[in-house]
């Protein structure tokens, strides 16, 4: 999935260091932070494609509903 999210690691490096991290910790601080973003973030263009797709289910789930109701009014 493709993430537009942009997470500048070379600053949160030098934050960390300017802080007392060592080079390593921070830079492994880092690269964990970057794969939780990228894993776990929900970008704009994520929330539109649920958005899509909850809005074609509704759609469908009406259509049935007005199917139902015209299948039971001719019946009666």
């Amino acid at each position: 999935m493709e993430h537009a999210v942009l997470f500048d690691t070379y600053a949160y490096v030098k934050k960390l260091k300017s802080v007392g991290f060592t080079e390593e910790q921070a830079a492994v601080q880092a690269e964990a932070l970057k794969d939780l973003i990228d894993e776990h973030l929900a970008t704009k263009k994520d929330l539109k494609e649920l958005e899509l797709r909850l809005t074609v289910k509704l759609g469908a789930i009406m259509a049935a509903g007005i199917a139902a109701v015209a299948a039971i009014v001719k019946l009666a």
